[in-house]
């Protein structure tokens, strides 16, 4: 009995071994590769590829259909993964990623763009969670750490080189006869026939039985109904109108759709496609709100940062992909230096803290950005921004899966990662809906400035400035509306004092030839004479007042700003006109005007200045926000508990429950084959009995025990907590 006891009890072989662990990775590694490249890449050619279709204010489309589509079947990928399997379904999210990557280079409009751009969110869904899943199947969420350098590793090269890919494709008119922006997308195609190709042939995890389970697709349609409404009016809401019919009712159907997916989770229960029980822990509850949170602001502020590097620091898409380096260098920092401290303490409840605030003191740093700065200002922000982001992209998703077993690892990862996904495509739509909201707004307040609108209005009156090519397009856009009215006024007052001096001296004329002073055969001759020394006289007057007007000799009044003192004097009395108007609010608030932003590409600076001056401003406006929203999360962090890490994977749980289970089962029937003999117990003595009924019961319990903490999914045949009372005991004399 006692063999039979320590052969249960022994240390388990680790159900994968490293160098098994090390070819999964190869195959999540070449997934993870193709969602991180291809969101860097186009990250860095969005602003050329708004430009090109006319439509950088629909940008927010483009990505919020991405993230919608991303976030919708994150946890449908989790809950089918839990039933078929991680791997089939990982390769399924490729495939469908390299089809929407196709369709992505055909697009015609941003709106085609985002439709493709959707399809390719539906595959990034599952490239983004599946690996997370895997993980946290065979790996103990304290060893994590060891491997997560591998991982850091792929965010690292992409981040590095999807820059330079985006700036490559971005910056060529054509590439094989074909748009340079849409090898964005074609790229895609190669690296994810060879993403599929690793994963196929490296990615085998060992198999257990799943058992039945339904597939929640009400739940997925409650999903689409609450999401899909809140986010349309999160983006279309300025332009409707907060308070319109059609805002009302993206709320209502909204509300109805939350509703309506609690009640059928609660209906589905642990078939639910996120199974309200996992709310019984106030674990994965606190890190599931707290990465809404993080999420909303980093995804929706963060977008904003190459923008900014491109439009107001003039940046072209290659430097500023490589211009955000400090940021991924300092995510690769703390999350290196926070996962190793995690492996060696179990301790982990500091970093959610730690990284919140010193996310939001990022945020905090760049409300003090200012037109002007340089970049090494920004590059501080962006470092510190890393640094908070390292420390909580990996924890919060530790402690979700942490609290939970096996047969919920799939469907936690996918949770976790599909309330964060939430928050992140509200912060897009809500954060980049308020910054280009905004935008116009901040333009009419840049022109009120009195030194910067003399500036802009000076150059836009200089002749070689305004029939500059490079400053044709901004020109149109802005400055030629206010200089042609203005001019124009002008040009008709100054015209109507020399006609009326004309036919001031014509009348006169008239006069005299009807008191006989003239004769009138010779009244042409002296209509002529006097309209000419009336011009003359008009013409020095207003030579005098207005040295940019030039009156010809027959009475045309013209405009030359061609000498700076007299330009000087025409602008000083525009800019309080120009000033007044604005301040009336009877400039436009029309977007049109920001959705090409590439006339500002080599404008004469001072014609440039206000728009730059606006973006800056408005950008400012949206790291108010994402601080606010961050601080949230910190304050949240205070009250963050966080139980001890298990030392086993949730595989490796699963298979000791199931090696504890089947040695109670053969003890049971190896003590019905061979029974006791009588007196064998009375002869051990009432001790070494009691003992060995204990050590029965006590193994009987532990398995049992273990497989509901796992929630594994092969459970113990015969009831082993009551193993002791099954067996037969012999009479004791």
């Amino acid at each position: 009995m006692s063999s039979q006891t320590s052969a249960a009890t022994a240390a388990p072989k680790p159900i994968m071994s490293h160098r098994q662990i090390l070819f999964v990775i190869f195959g999540l590694m070449a997934g993870m590769f193709l969602s991180a490249l291809d969101q860097t890449v186009v990250g860095t050619a969005i602003r050329t590829i708004g430009d090109d279709l006319h439509g950088l204010s629909q940008q927010a489309w483009v990505t919020t259909g991405y993230l919608i589509l991303s976030t919708i079947s994150t946890p449908i990928y989790g809950k089918l993964s839990d039933i078929f399997g991680r791997r089939p379904l990982f390769i399924i999210a490729i495939g469908i990623f390299i089809v929407g990557s196709i369709l992505a280079s055909f697009s015609t409009s941003m709106l085609e763009l985002a439709a493709f751009r959707a399809i390719q969110g539906l595959g990034a869904g599952g490239l983004m969670s599946m690996p997370l899943a895997i993980m946290g199947d065979m790996l103990a969420p304290r060893e994590r750490a060891k491997y997560q350098g591998y991982f850091l590793a792929v965010f690292g090269i992409s981040s590095l080189i999807g820059p330079l890919i985006g700036g490559l494709f971005a910056g060529a008119n054509q590439i094989l006869w074909i748009a340079g922006w849409r090898w964005v997308f074609l790229i895609n195609v190669p690296i994810g026939i060879a993403a599929l190709f690793m994963v196929l042939r490296f990615l085998h995890l060992p198999k257990h039985d799943r058992g039945s389970a339904r597939i929640d697709w009400w739940g997925a349609a409650g999903v689409i109904v609450a999401l899909v409404p809140l986010l349309l009016v999160a983006e279309q809401g300025r332009d409707w109108g907060w308070g319109s019919a059609a805002s009302i009712s993206c709320y209502v159907i909204g509300a109805v759709g939350i509703i309506a997916f609690i009640f059928i989770e609660m209906a589905m229960k642990d078939d639910a496609l996120i199974p309200l029980k996992l709310f019984r822990s106030s674990t994965f509850s606190m890190a599931t709100v707290m990465g809404v949170l993080v999420g909303f602001g980093m995804f929706g502020a963060m977008l904003t940062l190459p923008l900014y590097l491109q439009i107001v620091l003039g940046s072209s898409p290659t430097l500023s992909g490589l211009q955000l380096l400090p940021m991924i260098l300092g995510l690769m920092i703390s999350s290196i230096a926070s996962g190793q401290i995690i492996a060696r303490t179990g301790h982990y409840r500091q970093f959610p803290i730690i990284g919140t605030a010193m996310l939001a003191g990022g945020f905090f740093y760049l409300t003090f950005l200012k037109f002007g700065d340089s970049y090494w200002f920004i590059a501080g922000a962006m470092l510190l921004i890393g640094l908070g982001l390292g420390q909580l992209m990996q924890t919060l998703t530790i402690a979700s899966q942490n609290s939970v077993g096996l047969r919920d690892m799939g469907v936690a990862t996918s949770a976790s990662t599909f309330f964060r996904q939430i928050g992140g495509t509200l912060g897009t739509a809500v954060l980049l809906s308020l910054l280009f909201t905004v935008f116009p707004t901040n333009i009419q307040t840049a022109l009120t400035d009195k030194p910067t609108l003399t500036s802009a209005l000076d150059a836009a009156l200089t002749p070689s400035v305004a029939s500059a090519p490079e400053n044709k397009q901004i020109m149109e856009q802005a400055y030629t509306p206010i200089i042609s009215k203005a001019t124009a006024r002008t040009q008709q007052a100054l015209q109507k004092s020399v006609d009326g001096a004309k036919a001031a001296a014509t009348q006169a004329v008239a006069g005299q030839v009807a008191a006989g002073h003239i004769p009138p055969q010779a009244q042409a001759q002296a209509e002529a004479a006097a309209q000419q020394q009336a011009i003359q006289t008009a013409a020095t007057k207003i030579e005098a007042q207005a040295p940019y007007a030039k009156v010809a000799s027959d009475g045309t009044v013209t405009l030359d700003f061609s000498d700076p003192a007299a330009r000087s004097a025409f602008v000083d009395t525009l800019v309080p006109v120009v000033q007044t108007q604005l301040k009336k609010g009877t400039g436009t608030n029309d977007t049109s005007a920001t959705n090409d932003t590439s006339f500002l590409n080599n404008a004469d600076p001072r014609l440039s200045k206000p728009f730059l001056v606006a973006f800056n401003n408005s950008a400012v406006q949206v790291y108010w926000v994402a601080m606010f929203v961050v601080l949230v999360a910190f304050i949240l962090s205070l009250f963050f508990k966080t139980p001890p890490l298990r030392a086993k994977s949730a595989l490796q749980e699963a298979a000791d429950a199931s090696a504890e289970a089947a040695a109670a089962r053969e003890g049971a029937e190896a003590g019905e084959r061979q029974p006791v003999p009588v007196g064998a117990m009375a002869s051990a003595g009432p001790d070494a009995a009691a003992r060995e009924e204990l050590e029965e019961t006590d193994l009987g319990l532990i398995a049992s025990r273990v497989a509901g903490e796992t929630g594994a999914l092969i459970e113990p045949v015969v009831d082993t907590a009551s193993v002791a009372a099954q067996r037969p005991r012999p009479a004791v004399d």
